[in-house]
């Protein structure tokens, strides 16, 4: 009787049988919680039978995308320098729009 107290008094006894049981129980439960997610995503997920008919009708590829940029010239391009957090955006916008007149003019 008195190992049996020494045992259940020890560190495993309480310290490392708690930490085992945390530790199997939380994976079981973070298994059905991850389970729930899955299921929910499943019901969620169906699309709208209206919805794909549309993009059956309008395929876009990476090909065609691609054939885009090529289309576009990106040797001549311009930086843009947006308004600051401290600047009005309307008084910098009319600075542009100033400087791109006398510059054309």
């Amino acid at each position: 009787m008195e190992k049996l107290r020494r045992l259940w008094r020890g560190r495993t006894m309480t310290f490392g049988v708690p930490l085992l049981l945390y530790l199997i129980g939380g994976s079981f439960g973070l298994r059905e919680f991850a389970q729930i997610r899955y299921d929910v995503h499943q019901l969620h997920g169906k699309i709208d039978p209206a919805l794909k008919e549309k993009l059956k009708q309008n395929p876009v590829t990476l090909e065609s995308e691609y054939e885009k940029l090529e289309k576009s010239n990106l040797d001549n391009w311009e930086n843009i320098r947006g308004p600051s957090l401290w600047e009005d955006s309307r008084t910098v916008q009319k600075q542009r729009r100033e400087a791109l007149r006398l510059k054309t003019e």
